[in-house]
């Protein structure tokens, strides 16, 4: 399973650089034949995009290393920072391109526009490509639950949206003359970049910081526990994610009387359930025996019998 996800995140990636740079070609091209300003805020989105596709590319492979002497818990953190980046990369350009356009829209005479339907069609390629890569990277991220194409999937469904107002803005400059439109949406294109970021970003700081799991995760890991034929109770559920893996760290409370290999098969049972349950875990599970109150002196000794 880990294997096959390593290979979809990579070709996910791998497709996430190659579209990334087909598209800086062609708007580099339409950004010089139109002089459009949302132009190049998609130029300069799809920049980033490319140089995190590699960014991203990189962190997955060394996030697929297995544990070694140095990292005894694996290298799934390289995931979160290479998403953390995406988020400050994403918020640069936000910040040029909303400065950008409001200088542009302040202008008394902002400078018209040209070739507007050649911007176009560039734009509904961009559309069409966008679209199919978001489709797989949506596809491998649901089934890898991998931060970094989550991340990218959840940026290129943002590149749709200033693309479509490009090609608005075109419109509206090539039918009325109204080149401040270009200028608008080059400014809201800023502020959903904004919003991005800050979503991407606080996913990966909280994993960073070692932030307990989502509320669902651990509220099903413990009624897995609390319900698991031979265990009595349970405490010290902690959970954590890095990357792609969620860790799992859980005391079991077993009859004490149980031969040792009868308790570690209840516990191994549990194991191989949450495991199951979410296949990119790390579980570890102790064992706490308990014995039966009538065995026990006022002071919590084993009486003899």
């Amino acid at each position: 399973m880990t294997d096959r996800n390593t290979r979809l995140n990579i070709s996910a990636a791998i497709a996430s650089a190659c579209v990334a740079a087909v598209l800086v070609g062609i708007k580099l091209w339409a950004l010089g034949h139109t002089g459009a300003l949302t132009i190049a805020a998609s130029l300069a989105d799809s920049a980033i995009d490319l140089m995190m596709s590699f960014a991203g590319l990189a962190a997955i492979v060394y996030a697929s290393r297995p544990p070694d002497e140095d990292h005894g818990f694996g290298h799934s953190s390289a995931e979160d920072l290479a998403a953390l980046g995406q988020a400050l990369f994403l918020l640069g350009a936000a910040v040029v391109i909303g400065v950008a356009g409001a200088r542009r829209l302040l202008t008394p005479e902002p400078p018209a526009l040209a070739d507007e339907g050649a911007g176009i069609a560039v734009m509904i390629v961009s559309i069409i490509l966008t679209g199919a890569l978001i489709a797989w990277q949506r596809y491998v991220a649901a089934r890898t639950k991998n931060r970094v194409i989550e991340g990218a999937s959840l940026q290129y469904i943002g590149d749709l949206i200033p693309n479509i107002g490009a090609i608005c803005s075109l419109w509206a400059s090539a039918s009325f003359g109204l080149t401040s439109v270009d200028s608008a949406v080059a400014i809201a294109t800023a502020g959903i970049l904004v919003a991005g970021a800050f979503g991407i970003g606080r996913s990966a700081w909280h994993a960073l910081m070692d932030r307990e799991a989502d509320p669902d995760t651990v509220a099903e890991i413990a009624a897995m526990a609390r319900d698991w034929p031979g265990i009595n109770g349970f405490h010290d559920l902690r959970t954590r994610s890095s990357g792609q893996r969620l860790f799992v760290n859980i005391h079991v409370e077993i009859d004490g009387r149980l031969p040792l290999t009868a308790a570690h098969d209840i516990g191994a049972g549990l194991r191989h359930a949450i495991l199951e349950a979410f296949p990119q875990a790390d579980v570890i599970i102790h064992h706490d025996p308990v014995r039966d109150p009538a065995e026990l002196t006022p002071q919590g000794q084993v009486r003899d019998l």
